[in-house]
């Protein structure tokens, strides 16, 4: 019997030596560390950059100061000037940017990141640093491409579609903030299609996402769970609190487009004259009332002309935007480019349908009519582009009476150096901003009298 027990516990010691120790629990195995927003950023990285940027500023009284015509101010700060001196001093800022084509070196940004710089500095990931070329800016979109030149193939970011994103899918920011090389921070969409007004402007079409967003973000991917880029972040809204927005990439793909070919936006023309509808024009249109812009010409060589729109068509949506009055179509249409195929809804005699109209460039023909009919001013061009004695500059040729800038104090030899943000050294470059900004409320311009520059406002 003992016998029988000893050879027993010996068979049960032999099977559990070989079978080892039991296996854990299935729920107490390790976790993957390897999440999806882990193989993100470890995908995107390496196409993320920092962006230092060095503009010289100067530092004393400044020379451009508001003009009234008033020639005991002018004559104030003419004096003024002379007595004391202008320094200059440097000035550093911080941001980030996308390597969107590895090959050629193309790097995406916010424009104010690269305002005004005297120099670019572009860091990538490895610490290797290059000077940046600036390709071409857009102050509208935000929205800058730079050009580093290398012999070896960057790293680049796939873009994603913007157009399909869900409310509430994950998405992953990836940025400088504060100097801080490469900072993720996560978050989900909140919202599509955002506006957001920063001083006098209004920025459409922005995701807002929860993911933290702050000023060295500025020009940073944001990317969905698969890696891709489908936002350029955007710190443009100052009071935002757990609040990021993002301008959407479908739509910063037609800016790009532009600035690299032209260096510039060129923007989109429709060919139509719009009133917003009143009570007045909704009688006289029979258009039911209920907002709108309602066209008012559709012009013979514009690219409307054939899309069937017609006079007295009520305009309510351009793409996917709802548009409520004239200053809500002009504000849309500002984020389109030349080239670009726009859809408009319209109701006509209570029927609502649909036409495509493809946009062109603005004629320049058609930007010096608005200079003189809207602000009261011609121009000319004097000197040469090639002599640094006599350079090439825009002079005002012909002032309108009672006109904007003939109640301002314009006058003929006055000479244009700036268009809000163009530099204006010709004639052409003088009336592409004049297209440009053909629906702003306002200008600022940098004009000259003498030895001295004015800051001036032209408002219709």
């Amino acid at each position: 019997m003992i016998s029988y027990f000893k050879w027993t516990l010996v068979v049960i010691s032999t099977l559990v030596l070989c079978t080892g120790p039991a296996e854990l629990p299935a729920q107490a195995r390790p976790l993957s560390r390897e999440t999806p927003v882990v193989r993100a950023v470890r995908l995107a990285g390496p196409a993320v950059v920092n962006i230092s940027t060095r503009q010289i500023v100067s530092r004393g009284p400044s020379p451009f100061h508001s003009f009234r015509g008033n020639d005991l101010f002018e004559n104030f700060f003419k004096e003024f000037f002379e007595q004391y001196g202008r320094q200059e001093m440097t000035r550093a800022s911080l941001g980030s940017g996308v390597i969107i084509d590895g090959r050629k070196g193309f790097i995406l940004t916010n424009e104010h990141v690269v305002v005004k710089a005297s120099e670019i500095k572009v860091s990538l990931v490895n610490e290797q640093e290059y000077t940046a070329r600036l390709v071409g800016s857009d102050p509208d979109s935000d929205l800058a491409v730079l050009q580093i030149r290398t012999d070896k193939k960057l790293p680049a970011l796939a873009m994603g579609d913007s157009d399909d994103l869900m409310i509430g899918e994950t998405v992953i920011a990836i940025g400088n903030p504060f100097g801080l090389t490469h900072t993720v921070t996560t978050g989900v969409i909140s919202a599509i299609n955002r506006s957001v007004k920063a001083g006098d402007r209004i920025f459409r079409d922005f995701i807002q996402t929860d993911a933290s967003i702050n000023p060295g973000n500025s020009g940073g991917p944001l990317l969905n769970i698969n890696g891709q880029l489908i936002g350029v972040n955007t710190a443009i809204y100052d009071r935002a609190e757990g609040i990021g927005f993002a301008i959407p990439i479908n739509k910063a793909k037609r800016i790009i487009r532009d600035l690299i070919s032209y260096g510039e936006v060129h923007p989109a023309w429709l060919g139509l004259s719009l009133q917003t509808l009143d009570a007045r024009l909704a009688e006289y249109f029979k258009a039911a009332r209920g907002g709108g812009a309602v066209i008012t010409e559709v012009d013979p060589e514009g690219p409307a002309t054939r899309s069937g729109l017609a006079r007295g068509d009520v305009i309510t949506r351009l793409d996917h935007h709802q548009v409520g009055s004239v200053e809500a179509y002009e504000d849309i249409l500002r984020g389109y480019t030349a080239r670009a195929r726009v859809k408009l809804t319209v109701k006509r005699q209570g029927r609502t349908m649909e036409f495509h109209v493809q946009a062109r460039t603005f004629p320049l023909d058609k930007a010096r009519k608005i200079s003189w009919d809207t602000y009261g001013l011609d121009v000319l061009e004097r000197g040469s582009s090639k002599s640094s004695k006599d350079p090439q500059r825009v002079v005002v040729s012909q002032i309108r009476p009672r006109s904007p800038a003939g109640r301002i104090g314009l006058r003929p030899g006055d000479i244009v150096h700036q268009i809000n943000e163009i530099q204006t050294d010709s004639v052409e470059s003088y009336l592409k901003a004049m297209a440009k900004y053909r629906f702003r409320q306002r200008l600022s311009a940098i004009v000259q009298r003498g030895k001295y520059a004015y800051h001036i406002t032209l408002a219709p």
